[in-house]
C-alpha cells in the first residue's frame, strides 16, 4: 500500500503538465514564425541589360582661351618706371603698355649723335684734301700717289660717317624700346612684372589674349588619345550656359604626354560666338567607336566580393538573385562601363545589394517597370 506522499513524488503535478504544454506550444509558435520568414520575398529594383552600342561618348573638360597669348615683354633692360594698364583692360595696336627706364639710353643717343657731328666733319676734311691733291696733280707739283692716298682717306671718313649714322639710328632705336607697346588688339590676362621691378631684355611682362578665334585645351589619357586627331569634329558645351552647345574641331594635339600627369595636351577649335568669354569652363563631348563592346550598369550595382567586383543577376525562371564576376572598364558620369560578365537582357540588381545573398528569392519588377529604370542606350 502506498502513503499518499509517495505518490505526490512519483505523479507529475498540473502545474509541471500545463507549463510543459505552453513551452512546447511556444516553441511551435517559434518554429512556424521562422518558416514564415524564410518565405518572405524581398522586391528588388533591377536594370535590363541592353544591347552595346556602336560608339561610346568621351567627356573632358577644359577651359577657353585665345589661339593665340602674346607675352609681351621689353627688347632693352631696365627699371620699370610705369604700367599703363590692368588685368582685363582692351588693348590695340601701338598702344603703350608700361615704360622703362630710358634715361641711359637718351645718353648714348646724345653719344652717338656727337660721333656723328664730327664724322661728317671728318668727311669734310677728306674731301678738301682730295680736291686739292688733285689739283695739285694736274699741275703736276704733286705725284699719282698721294692722289690715290687722299682718295683713300675720303673713302674711309665716308665710311666712318655711316657707321655713325646706323649708331644713331640704333641708340634712337633703343629709347623707343623703352616703351612696351602692344602689336595686336587683344585683352590684358596677366601681368608678370610691376613698377619699380629690374627686368631683363626679353623677359615677359604683359600677356594679352589676342582678338579672334578661341579654343578649349583638354588633357587627354593616353589610352583615348588616339580617338583624337586633327579635324575631327566634337560638341563643346559650356557650364555658364547649358543651353550653348557649339561643333568644334580638333585643331592640334600634342606630340607628347605631360611629365607629370601623363595627359596629351589636344586644342579644339570653336567658331566665333559673342557667348564665349576666356576661361569659361566648357565640357569637349566626342563619339568613338565601342571596339570594346561596353555595357553599362548603374554605379549602385556594383559591390564587390573576395577581392573581385560582381553585380547581383536575377534568374527569371526562378526569381532568385546569383552573384556574377565581371570586369569592369572605367567609371563615368551615367555608371560603370563592364567589358565581361554580362550579356545582353540580364536582369542586375541596381538597389539593396547589400541585402543580396546566393538564391535569394526575389519579387521583379514587371517588364515594364524594369525598362523604365534601364537606360538602354550604352554610352
Amino acid at each position: 500500500m502506498f502513503s499518499l506522499k509517495t505518490l505526490s513524488h512519483r505523479m507529475p503535478s498540473v502545474a509541471g503538465l500545463v507549463l510543459v504544454g505552453a513551452v512546447g506550444i511556444s516553441l511551435s509558435a517559434c518554429s512556424e514564425e521562422k518558416a514564415e520568414v524564410k518565405q518572405v520575398i524581398r522586391p528588388v529594383k533591377v536594370v535590363e541589360i541592353a544591347k552595346a552600342g556602336d560608339t561610346r561618348k568621351l567627356d573632358y573638360s577644359g577651359s577657353v582661351k585665345a589661339r593665340t597669348e602674346m607675352n609681351l615683354g621689353f627688347r632693352v633692360a631696365g627699371k620699370i618706371t610705369e604700367r599703363l594698364v590692368d588685368i582685363g583692360d582692351r588693348v590695340t595696336p601701338g598702344e603703350v603698355l608700361a615704360r622703362v627706364d630710358a634715361t641711359d639710353y637718351q645718353l648714348a643717343v646724345k653719344t652717338a649723335d656727337a660721333n656723328l657731328a664730327s664724322a661728317e666733319r671728318g668727311v669734310e676734311t677728306a674731301d678738301l684734301a682730295n680736291r686739292r691733291a688733285e689739283q695739285l696733280f694736274d699741275k703736276s707739283v704733286a705725284p699719282k700717289s698721294q692722289v690715290e692716298q687722299a682718295s683713300l682717306s675720303h673713302d674711309q671718313a665716308i665710311s666712318q660717317r655711316d657707321a655713325a649714322l646706323s649708331a644713331l639710328d640704333q641708340a634712337k632705336n633703343q629709347v623707343s624700346y623703352t616703351e612696351l607697346k602692344a602689336g595686336q588688339n587683344g585683352i590684358v590676362t596677366a601681368i608678370n612684372a610691376d613698377t619699380g621691378q629690374v627686368v631683363g631684355a626679353g623677359a615677359a611682362v604683359v600677356t594679352v589674349a589676342v582678338d579672334g578665334e578661341k579654343e578649349v585645351q583638354i588633357a587627354v589619357p593616353e589610352n583615348d588619345i588616339a580617338e583624337f586627331k586633327p579635324g575631327k569634329t566634337v560638341k563643346a558645351s559650356f557650364w555658364a550656359d547649358d543651353k550653348l552647345v557649339l561643333d568644334g574641331k580638333v585643331r592640334e594635339v600634342s606630340g607628347s604626354a605631360d611629365q607629370q600627369s601623363r595627359t596629351f595636351a589636344v586644342r579644339v577649335s570653336l567658331p566665333n560666338d559673342p557667348r564665349i568669354l576666356l576661361g569659361m569652363t566648357a565640357t569637349i563631348e566626342a563619339d568613338i567607336s565601342n571596339g570594346n563592346s561596353y555595357v553599362s550598369v548603374p554605379l549602385s550595382a556594383l559591390t564587390e566580393k573576395d577581392g573581385k567586383q560582381m553585380v547581383w543577376t536575377v534568374d527569371r525562371d526562378t526569381a532568385t538573385v546569383h552573384g556574377r564576376d565581371i570586369k569592369v572598364a572605367d567609371f563615368t558620369g551615367d555608371g560603370v562601363h563592364v567589358t565581361e560578365g554580362l550579356d545582353t537582357g540580364d536582369l542586375v540588381v541596381s538597389a539593396g545589394t547589400q541585402f543580396m545573398s546566393e538564391n535569394l528569392k526575389v519579387k521583379v519588377p514587371n517588364q515594364q517597370s524594369a525598362l523604365a529604370d534601364t537606360d538602354r542606350t550604352v554610352r
